[in-house]
């Protein structure tokens, strides 16, 4: 390795092959791997002859190691973090540690590789030009619709995360925060045998995956339109929500706000105020 420092480290989503050659030369050459889970990890090390020793760095324990591995850097190390698929630190660990590692003055690289992000992005069908990623949406059924109802009138592609337990249900309430025709694509086990990528409605995902159980094992990314914008909808949405600021705020205020959050001009949201 020319240079100490901690290598931030891409790895397979699925297909080995994806491997980079340079990926592979670092983690040969690193003088400690820092994984998410070591004996996943093994499997990809053993597959391309790497015996460079690991460590565990997880969500539970990051806070704790992270200084011993930035020191042993500061020391002369270079050191490789990897999750256990695609690029460390999207929806996994690794934050805290490269974040000490940046206060602490100490070099930080990128090895890019593979991420289900992008991949889900370049097969799923939909506007690429703008996206927005939001990982894994709350496990709780409250929490995830609130969530996805504060997303409704993102005009972004919206990128999401999804675990087969949960897939079901998630689709079902995307269907009721964002309209059951909104385009969606769900991308299943990407670059794995039973990849599978299909493009259609939420309502026909949702119908999909009642109909066949096997399209709800393994690991998703979910991929949804953004809202098309429609001015009379947009203003007739600000409307109704300047009525209800103006239980709280003058009517000069309701109006800015509910045109900022809409998207229209103010002028016309405060024209519909009520004598």
């Amino acid at each position: 390795m020319s240079q100490t420092g901690l290598y931030v480290v891409a790895t397979p989503i699925g297909n080995l092959e994806d491997m980079t050659f340079r990926g592979v030369r670092v983690l040969k050459e690193a003088e400690l791997v820092v994984a998410e889970d070591t004996r996943h990890s093994r499997l990809l090390l053993e597959h391309y002859s790497i015996s460079t020793p690991m460590q565990a760095l997880h969500e539970h324990n990051e806070a704790e190691v992270a200084q011993g591995i930035i020191e042993r850097i500061a020391g002369g190390a270079a050191i490789a973090l990897i999750s256990d698929a695609g690029t460390p630190l999207i929806s996994d660990p690794g934050y805290r540690l490269v974040s000490a590692a940046r206060n602490a003055g100490v070099g930080v690289y990128t090895v890019p590789g593979p991420s289900a992000v992008t991949a889900a992005l370049s097969v799923a069908g939909l506007p690429t030009d703008r996206f927005v990623f939001e990982g894994f949406l709350p496990a709780r059924a409250e929490a995830r619709k609130k969530k996805l109802l504060s997303l409704a009138g993102e005009t972004r592609t919206l990128v999401f995360f999804e675990s087969s337990h949960r897939v079901e249900a998630s689709i079902a309430d995307m269907a009721e925060a964002f309209g059951p025709g909104r385009l969606a694509a769900l991308c299943r086990e990407l670059t794995k045998k039973f990849e599978t990528v299909v493009k259609a409605s939420l309502t026909d995902i949702r119908g999909l995956l009642a109909a066949d159980a096997n399209q709800k094992r393994g690991e998703f990314v979910v991929v949804v339109a953004g809202r098309v914008r429609d001015e009379e909808e947009d203003l007739a949405q600000a409307q109704r929500l300047f009525t209800e600021l103006r239980q709280y705020l003058p009517a000069s205020q309701a109006a800015r706000v509910a045109a900022k959050i809409n998207a229209v001009p103010r002028r016309k949201v405060y024209a519909m105020q009520q004598p």
